[in-house]
């Protein structure tokens, strides 16, 4: 751009002093306040780096202006939202180092207090090694289940659904995970155009069944085995619940709806898409194990796992008697955290509803190791994932598999304008709206998608060899360290005690067992999962 403002910026002149020469001079007055805008508009509107300043030409420089003179500013208006968790400044600038290929290592040391409360790190080996990032794939299905073997990268893109994102963020992702070989969860707004870019595909189905729907809103098995035999479909996600609004269907509002994503979803154009809060393809844990192995079936085959953000422990622990009880039971199990990301939640949900991911993934793995069922189901984990630190302390608690939504979400230029429910998002990410959802450049994000995963895979790798491990399944709770009030440590082992293997199937070993855990257990069943206390309160 440098060499096309200098031969712009001659042209001007020489057209200015023309004008001089000829005595017009209020043109040449005009020209030379309103020749440099010009120019900077149109630079603008044709660079592709910046989606703010594509969509908004010249104006949106103010944003840039103002953030250099007072960043302090920028980072409350820009980190607040309405659930009051905020993703550190420090965290979002590694996301954009590494989307755009800079230079990732920070000046001065450690840019935290590492005395301050909730400070977390991990202690290092006298003997570091060197694990090879290739070898890290993750197997996901086989002979346990009947089905195929799908092998998954570490780290990979969540659930965000065609219609809460833009067609050309939809896009850029997919060619993401195709150029750096890690999977895309659909989310559970169905397979839309901008999906089948030769990524793989996690297609997730939620309660309003898109894609996959009949005229009245329920299941229909030969739409799905149509789009499930897809060969970009890698894997099949049932959605129970998400972290950001657990309990309630996903909403997309009107304004979004277009005649695309109606056509997509198989809904009314124009009008707000509520899914409903739960399943009507199954009932109980019973129900929900058959479903899934019918959707592994009608599939060819393919891998079959549900999503969920742990609510009450009896119910889950209800879904792990009734797979001992059918010897049935899911590929994989995602584990969303309650501070999970959306497009559009009641506050109150998005507050103060669902387990938080630690605690929810570490329960989760617990309880299927007490079971004896956790080598052959694997986890997922997503929630706030930014770093290969965050990876790391994900797989200390249990997950095979890390997912990031908001971190790919950053990658492709989200400026956290939380303009996501009004189809106003600024930079084209979160918007139907063509003329904003041109400002993402699909060439130019896609890479930048694949270079954020990749980084963020190779520092999870450094991390890794730091602590003289070669592979992740060597991590451990205890390897995990925090600091809590009044400058206790404690390591993730002390504050997510491990379960023993088995120790949820022999009756004799339940008495040791936590009171919650101890209820929890007694309250669960596989026919329902509403706990025993209620059937006697129904009755």
């Amino acid at each position: 751009m440098a060499k096309e403002f200098i031969l712009i910026s001659i042209l001007i002149l020489f057209v200015n002093a023309t004008l001089v020469l000829a005595g017009w001079t209020q043109v040449l007055w005009s020209m030379l306040v309103f020749g440099p805008l010009m120019w900077i508009g149109f630079a603008d509107f044709f660079q592709t780096s910046k989606g703010v300043r594509r969509n908004f030409p010249l104006i949106g420089n103010l944003r840039y202006f103002f953030e250099s003179i007072r960043p302090e500013l920028q980072q409350y208006f820009v980190e607040s939202n309405l659930s009051g968790r905020p993703i550190p400044r420090e965290l979002r600038s590694v996301v954009y180092q590494r989307a755009k290929g800079e230079l990732q290592t920070q000046p001065f040391g450690t840019q935290r207090d590492v005395n301050e409360e909730n400070y977390e790190w991990v202690n290092h080996s006298m003997q570091p090694l060197e694990p090879q990032l290739e070898d890290l794939r993750v197997p996901i299905g086989g002979a346990h289940n009947g089905s195929k073997v799908y092998q998954a990268s570490l780290f990979n893109i969540s659930a965000m659904s065609y219609g809460a994102l833009s067609s050309a963020a939809i896009e850029a992702l997919n060619l993401g995970a195709k150029t750096g070989g890690f999977f895309h969860n659909t989310g559970e707004g169905g397979i839309s155009p901008y999906h089948l870019k030769g990524g793989d595909l996690v297609w997730q189905i939620g309660t309003g069944y898109f894609g996959c729907r009949d005229g009245k809103g329920n299941f229909s098995a030969e739409k799905f085995k149509e789009n499930a035999s897809r060969p970009e479909v890698k894997m099949i996600e049932i959605k129970l619940s998400q972290g950001a609004k657990p309990g309630k269907g996903g909403v997309l509002p009107a304004e979004k709806v277009t005649a695309e994503v109606a056509s997509i979803r198989g809904v009314e154009m124009g009008k707000s898409v509520i899914s409903p809060s739960a399943h009507s393809a199954f009932g109980t844990p019973v129900e929900m194990l058959q479903f899934i192995q019918q959707l592994r079936e009608l599939s060819g085959g393919k891998p079959v796992g549900i999503k969920l953000c742990v609510g009450r422990k009896s119910e889950f622990m209800a879904l792990c008697k009734a797979m001992l009880k059918t010897n049935l039971r899911p590929d994989y199990i995602n584990v969303d955290g309650g501070e999970g990301g959306t497009g559009a939640a009641p506050l109150e949900f998005a507050n103060s509803v669902g387990t938080p991911l630690d605690e929810g993934l570490s329960f989760v793995h617990d309880c299927l190791v007490g079971f004896g069922l956790r080598d052959r189901i694997r986890l997922m984990a997503g929630g706030k994932v930014l770093t290969g630190f965050h990876l790391l302390t994900k797989l200390a608690l249990g997950a095979d598999v890390v997912c990031s939504g908001r971190g790919m979400m950053l990658a492709l230029g989200c400026i956290h304008a939380l303009k996501c429910n009004t189809n106003h998002c600024p930079v084209g990410v979160a918007t139907t709206d063509p003329a904003l959802v041109r400002g993402l450049h699909v060439p130019s994000k896609y890479q930048r998608v694949a270079r954020y995963q990749q980084a963020t895979t190779e520092a999870f790798v450094e991390l890794l060899g730091a602590m003289g491990y070669t592979r992740p399944e060597q991590i451990q709770r205890r390897d995990i360290h925090r600091r809590l009030t009044d400058g206790v440590v404690k390591s993730y082992e002390e504050l997510f005690p491990s379960m023993p293997p088995g120790a949820l199937m022999e009756p004799q070993a339940l008495p040791p067992l936590p009171q919650d855990w101890l209820y929890a257990y007694r309250q669960s069943q596989a026919e329902s999962f509403l706990p025993a206390e209620a059937h006697h309160r129904v009755s």
